[in-house]
């Protein structure tokens, strides 16, 4: 996503009336161990890191319209692996296939109002009850984990049957501030190449841009013509393990999934826009959820543990992984 259409989307946002907290109080919800209060970001510590979740409000240097962890901090860094004033993990799209052409249904998640409240000292929770279009109701879970995690716990539910294509796809877009290397890492590759340690780093913005696993065959259709889009355009590429990793700084940010089922990987060389500073592009770091007939009124989800955790051989991140899938809930 170009700045452009960052600036033109926050001001139809600020438009729209997206208030700071506005969804929690109208929601009536409270924080656990205090009164009751609107909330419109949390932050939160563990190990070493700092995480600010948001809602999807306007804050102190944050824009309307991204939801989801506002920043995220290593102690050993000297900055946010997320461009400032955007998000990652940020809920962005809900897709059924239907719908594209317009900005206040192609962006739902974004503009729909959400409500935040703390679960504990370590765990948030956001909120968006059934939206406007697409009537999907969500909660997604931010707990920190010391020493260096962050896990996300997203459940979904559709309360009408809008799916015409038989599919539903949520898309989360992280907006990564200007590391030097662009590129995700991920055991996969082409054809005949399983299990290879393959790096993705597309070109252009919307072009071959989303991985499959190796055993996903789900072909999403669309309306002739239409906008392009990140989830349209697919990779040659075909990951076998439901991970990847990328640099930043010294700092590497592993993302890893508990099933391979559903989930696509998206990358964009200059989704977050552009750093006239550093002379460089923002990344975006992304990924997708895809559910084949989903069914009204049933719960789907998935897990995510992220680590944002010093540079480590390709053999600690699968140890990283191996575990994780050992002591899950």
């Amino acid at each position: 996503m170009t700045g452009d259409v960052h600036r033109t989307f926050d001001k139809a946002v600020t438009r729209r009336g997206i208030l700071r907290g506005s969804a929690a109080a109208m929601a009536g919800l409270s924080t656990v161990g205090r009164a009751a209060e609107a909330l419109s970001s949390v932050t939160l510590r563990a190990g070493d890191l700092t995480a600010i979740i948001g809602d999807n409000s306007a804050g102190e240097g944050q824009r309307a319209g991204y939801n989801g962890v506002w920043s995220l901090r290593h102690a050993a860094g000297t900055r946010s692996l997320f461009v400032p004033g955007i998000a990652g993990l940020n809920l962005e799209h809900i897709v059924t296939g239907e719908h594209l052409e317009n900005s206040d249904t192609f962006f739902e998640p974004r503009r729909a109002p959400m409500s935040l409240r703390q679960i504990d000292d370590d765990c948030v929770e956001l909120h968006q009850p059934p939206t406007p279009t697409f009537h999907i109701e969500s909660w997604t879970r931010f707990r920190l984990v010391a020493p260096h995690y962050l896990e996300m716990d997203f459940r979904c539910r559709a309360h009408e049957p809008v799916f015409p294509r038989g599919y539903l796809s949520l898309f989360w877009a992280s907006y990564i501030n200007a590391p030097e290397d662009k590129s995700l890492y991920f055991p996969g590759g082409l054809d005949g190449q399983r299990g290879f340690w393959t790096q993705f780093c597309t070109q252009w913005h919307n072009d071959q841009s989303t991985v499959r696993h190796r055993d996903d065959h789900f072909e999403m259709t669309f309306p002739d013509g239409g906008r392009d889009t990140l989830f349209k355009s697919l990779s040659r590429l075909r990951y076998d393990e439901p991970l990847f990793y990328g640099h930043f700084d010294d700092l590497m940010w592993l993302v890893m999934f508990d099933r391979s089922e559903g989930i696509r990987f998206t990358h964009s060389p200059s989704g977050g826009g552009v750093d006239a500073n550093l002379k460089t592009t923002h990344p975006a770091w992304d990924f997708q959820f895809l559910i084949q007939q989903p069914e009204v009124a049933r719960d789907y989800g998935f897990k995510v543990r992220t680590a944002l955790r010093p540079r480590c051989s390709r053999a600690e991140v699968l140890g990283e992984f191996e575990q994780w899938r050992k002591t899950r809930p």
